[in-house]
This record gives C-alpha cells, sequence and structure tokens, in this order.
C-alpha cells in the first residue's frame, strides 16, 4: 500500500473516532509522533559544516514545510562527552537550535533546559561538528517542551487555540497523563503530538499510538 493511501485510511478512521467520542464527550484524539535528537541550523552553520555553498539534501518530508536531511552531525558537550549521527532538519533558520532528551542532556553532561522550539535564550551551548568544520554554539540546546500540531479545522474541532496548555492520557497499559501540552496551530501543521524518546519511553508510546485531550 501506497504511503499517501495509509494517510487517508489514518486520517478517515481518525475523522470517524472523533465523530464518535465527541457525541460521547469523550476527548479528542491525537496521534504521536515520536521526536528523536535533531538539530536546526543556519545557513552560514550548514556552510561550515559541510562545505562553503552546501545545501541541505531532503531525505523525507515532514509537516509544515520542513523535512529530514540525509546530513548528519556530532555535538559535544562541554566534558567533551558526544552523540554522533544527529539528524539535520531543514530547511534552514534564523537561528540554530539542537533538540535533545534529558537521557541526551545528561550523557553530555549540559543543562539543556525544557523549552518551546525558537525559545533559546539562555538555553545550554554544545559544540556542533560535521565533515568540514565545527561550530560552538553559546547557547541553542533545549529539551523540547511537549506539543501538539493542529491545522485550524483540528483545532476549532477540539475545541482549543494556538497557545493553549492541556493535559493528554495515553490510555495503554502505562496509563499515563502528560501535563502542560501546548498547542500549536498552522494551516501547514497535520495533527500530531510530538514527545521525546524519554517521554515515550517512560509512557509505553510509540508513533502512530493515540492519546486524548482531557483539558
Amino acid at each position: 500500500m501506497e504511503q499517501h493511501e495509509v494517510a487517508f485510511i489514518t486520517k478517515m478512521v481518525l475523522d470517524v473516532l472523533q465523530q464518535k467520542n465527541a457525541a460521547e464527550g469523550s476527548g479528542f484524539l491525537v496521534p504521536v509522533g515520536v521526536s528523536a535528537r535533531h538539530i536546526h541550523l543556519t545557513k552560514e552553520h550548514v556552510e561550515t559544516l559541510f562545505g562553503e555553498g552546501y545545501c541541505l539534501t531532503k531525505k523525507k518530508e515532514l509537516m509544515g514545510g520542513q523535512f529530514a536531511s540525509n546530513e548528519m552531525v556530532t555535538i559535544v558537550g562541554l566534558k567533551l562527552r558526544a552523540i554522533e549521527n544527529v539528524r539535520v532538519l531543514g530547511p534552514v533558520r534564523g537561528q540554530s537550535q539542537v533538540e535533545i532528551s534529558a537521557t541526551d542532556a545528561m550523557r553530555l553532561g549540559v543543562k539543556a533546559p525544557v523549552r518551546a522550539s525558537g525559545r533559546i535564550q539562555g538555553s545550554a551551548p554544545v559544540t556542533v561538528a560535521g565533515p568540514k568544520g565545527a561550530v560552538y554554539l553559546n547557547e541553542g540546546c533545549i529539551v523540547a517542551k511537549r506539543h501538539i500540531h493542529m491545522a485550524p479545522k483540528d483545532a476549532a474541532a477540539a475545541g482549543v487555540h494556538d497557545g493553549d496548555i492541556v493535559s493528554v492520557k495515553a490510555e495503554n497499559e502505562r496509563g499515563t497523563i502528560f501535563n502542560h501540552v501546548q498547542i500549536r496551530v498552522d494551516e501547514q501543521f497535520t495533527l500530531e503530538m510530538h514527545i521525546d524518546t524519554d517521554e515515550a519511553n517512560a509512557a509505553g508510546i510509540k508513533t502512530g499510538d493515540c492519546v486524548r485531550i482531557i483539558r
């Protein structure tokens, strides 16, 4: 079965379940995407790491016009502890940002704060090494705050707005409730909750599982 057919069937099933849940008042279903460590780079830093004039090459399309690139880097903490093969996400951004898990932060020996993407002021310093050079970031290493991407129609159906903070429940054998989940709404977004590997492992969740917004 082609990927677009799987996505279409998944959407149809979710739509049916959302209608059923709305009728029963049992909460809004959201599929989960488990986000592994990754990095966003400026154009200048791409060229420093991979060579003058270098452009990222696309491996996989992501939501909102983003993509997972074929390029990977090594991130190095202050005690020279390193994590290799960290995926670069494109396109280039206005500021470089490394997103890791709390376990990764301990491994690197850095104090990465929990932050929403883009809020890097005062965050942890880290060195990024590529095949052609290295970049020292005075700040930019964070543990990404758990969040839900939504299109406006999904937000309307769920009764939430951009920037709202909600709680969600994973109804599996762990029965985990996630508090402080930020809603992010954009026309280009596909409905999905993003958590990191630490959160997913602790809650027994994998990509494709669903959680419920319980407010």
